[in-house]
């Protein structure tokens, strides 16, 4: 039997970010449970890290048209926005006001619920299942929370340290395992390296804070395949659009290929995204890695693009010299005196390079590997069975109404699991557009929910 919250239960959320803030504010909508939003840092309360960390330099990386935090009120974010005079449905706005639109969207939820929807903050340790029925929910101060269940809106795990380095060999300041940190510039001067690891979405970010900080030396991003975000270009003919998916996950990335030939791989992946959870959801464990091994690279570059201005920022630094990317692999890195010698050889060839570097920034960006995290209550949930890492080592196993299936394969009906730590059984699920509907679908479960809409904000 299917559990669902009725409308005096209480549902505990551990996360306060996007995705955890959404999930709060749509329950109150659907006049679902009560309900109670954990957040560790109180900075980071309906913004998480993406955008409580981010400089006013940085971005959204998709128009704001398509940013509404509602999936059944599209133009509510662009309303917000006009009313401000701060941009329109076509602008790029910076993420710093993309997260004062979360946190005021979430402060009036929590005024009009009445005490529905309550705030705290804290680290939560553990979530315990209670024989009775409900959970317990252990603080890290030794509190407990009790509640008729639980979801985890986690976020994404914190990048892993390359193995090639290690840290603590290595002389104090010179490695930085935050790219998103106010000091990664301090310290450094013109005649400096900074070597950025990783090529994407994440290193672009630190390029420009880097720029921003009026770092005057030479920035290096290198990854395996030297790929970096290409930008949204405006005027572009629309991708075909596929009716329904047309074989396998295998044959897709077949047809992805020939049809990036063809016409490009921005028409490529485009006109696969109306069907992407589905084909990800219908293939096999093999097929799924087989993709990950050989489209994922291309996809991710193309799919998660650079708003036009962000582009031409990075195009002036890679003109000028400051910036370039490379492809190449992480052999080691050792001491010289007070900066960083780090090996590397680029892809295709035997001789390796050494840089001399100022400092490294690890930009491999999020990763998703349960087994390999320090977080006390994942490796209490693990520990306890209740849940367990998906086949490919992306986030949370969880079944199709995203409820988490634990260690003998069971699904647990009190524990849920949303946003990006469930891309295993998703894959699209880490931008707004997918986040905001899982948010909202959870919610109408929960909330018993069988009509269409919400309340308004």
């Amino acid at each position: 039997m299917t559990f669902i919250a009725g409308p005096e239960d209480h549902v505990v959320i551990v996360g306060g970010g996007f995705s955890g803030t959404l999930l709060a504010i749509n329950l109150m909508r659907h006049g679902g449970p009560r309900a109670t939003l954990i957040e560790r840092r109180s900075r980071q309360l309906a913004r998480g890290v993406a955008y409580s960390a981010a400089h006013p330099s940085h971005l959204l990386n998709v128009r704001a048209g398509n940013m509404s935090a509602l999936p059944d009120d599209p133009d509510h974010f662009v309303r917000w926005l006009e009313t401000r005079g701060e941009g329109d449905r076509k602008t790029f706005v910076p993420r710093t006001t993309y997260g004062a639109y979360l946190r005021e969207m979430l402060d009036a939820v929590v005024t009009r619920s009445e005490g529905r929807l309550s705030l705290a903050q804290g680290e939560v340790c553990s979530i315990d299942l209670v024989a009775r029925g409900g959970v317990s929910v252990g603080m890290a101060d030794g509190s407990r929370i009790a509640a008729d269940s639980a979801v985890l809106a986690l976020g994404n795990l914190p990048p892993h340290t390359p193995p090639e380095l290690i840290p603590e060999d290595l002389p104090p300041g010179r490695y930085s395992a935050d790219p998103w940190a106010s000091d990664i510039g301090e310290g450094l001067g013109p005649d400096d390296t900074v070597v950025l690891v990783g090529t994407g979405l994440t290193a672009i970010d630190a390029a420009l804070l880097l720029d921003a900080r009026g770092f005057a030396g030479q920035i290096l991003a290198v990854s395996r395949r030297g790929l970096s975000p290409r930008r949204h270009v405006d005027g572009a003919p629309p991708a075909r659009v596929l009716d329904k998916p047309q074989g396998d996950l295998s044959a897709i990335v077949r047809h992805i290929r020939a049809r990036a030939g063809a016409d490009g791989w921005r028409a490529a992946v485009d006109e696969l995204r109306p069907v992407t959870q589905m084909l990800w959801a219908a293939a096999p464990t093999p097929q799924r890695a087989r993709f990950l091994r050989h489209a994922r690279p291309y996809w991710d570059v193309h799919r998660h693009r650079l708003a036009p201005t962000v582009a031409d920022r990075v195009d002036a630094l890679v003109t000028s010299g400051t910036l370039s990317f490379a492809a190449g692999k992480i052999v080691s890195a050792t001491t010289a005196g007070g900066a960083v010698d780090l090996t590397w050889r680029p892809r295709g060839e035997d001789a390796p390079i050494v840089t001399r570097a100022a400092r490294i920034v690890n930009c491999t960006g999020p990763q998703g590997d349960l087994l390999r995290s320090d977080e006390p209550l994942i490796r209490h949930l693990i520990a306890d069975g209740v849940i367990r890492p998906d086949p490919l080592r992306l986030g949370v196993d969880v079944d199709s109404q995203s409820r988490a299936i634990g260690r003998n394969g069971v699904v647990e009906q009190r524990l849920h699991c949303i946003g990006p730590m469930t891309r295993g059984g998703l894959w699209e699920v880490v931008a707004v557009p997918d986040i905001r509907q899982q948010s909202w679908d959870l919610a109408r479960r929960l909330s018993n929910a069988q009509w269409v809409g919400g309340e308004g904000l």
